[in-house]
């Protein structure tokens, strides 16, 4: 039996005999109500995984499921993932809604910022080295606080005033720590 077929028949049998913690939400915003339940199962509740020994500290699967429902179509999707988190259904969710609120907030500056979405650079390994660059980008001018601007308005005096240049580029630069100081 595959481990969907385990989930699903599992699910079917609610969960009867296996020790699974469940968390559901219901939210509501941006002209949609997304229902989210969380399934988190210990991995020792579960057939052997495919090759389980080499996921050290593996601790838990997760399952969330999402119902969304918006003015003119409903979507359904599910997804897994894999943990070395305690089984805690409530935990594991919110970790997952806060990780997905960062990547959403930074794929929004990102775009608003330096237009990501609209760039061109298609080939070889331009697009992921020019994904880096902007992070770091956007990082160093998060870190400098000398000019409270937005951080499109930072970009652009960056770009206009060298010495504001250098300020951005040695607030990315980490401080020296006391072990690297102890080597000199």
């Amino acid at each position: 039996m595959s481990k969907s077929e385990f989930g699903i028949a599992a699910q079917s049998q609610g969960f009867k005999g296996v020790d699974v913690s469940i968390s559901q939400r219901v939210e509501k915003g941006h002209h949609r109500i997304e229902n989210r339940k969380v399934y988190t199962v210990p991995v020792s509740q579960l057939p052997l995984l495919y090759q389980q020994d080499q996921w050290s500290g593996l601790q838990t699967v997760v399952m969330v499921v999402r119902k969304s429902q918006y003015w003119n179509k409903t979507t359904h999707e599910v997804q897994f993932y894999l943990t070395s988190l305690l089984s805690d259904a409530n935990r594991i969710g919110s970790a997952i809604r806060q990780h997905w609120g960062i990547e959403n907030s930074v794929h929004w500056t990102l775009d608003v910022t330096f237009d990501e979405d609209k760039s061109r650079i298609r080939s070889l390994h331009g697009p992921q080295n020019f994904a880096v660059l902007r992070r770091l980008a956007l990082n160093a001018l998060e870190r400098e606080t000398s000019f409270r601007r937005s951080i499109r308005q930072k970009s652009r005096r960056t770009a206009m005033n060298d010495r504001y240049m250098l300020a951005v580029l040695s607030a990315a630069v980490p401080t020296s720590h006391p072990s690297t100081s102890a080597c000199q």
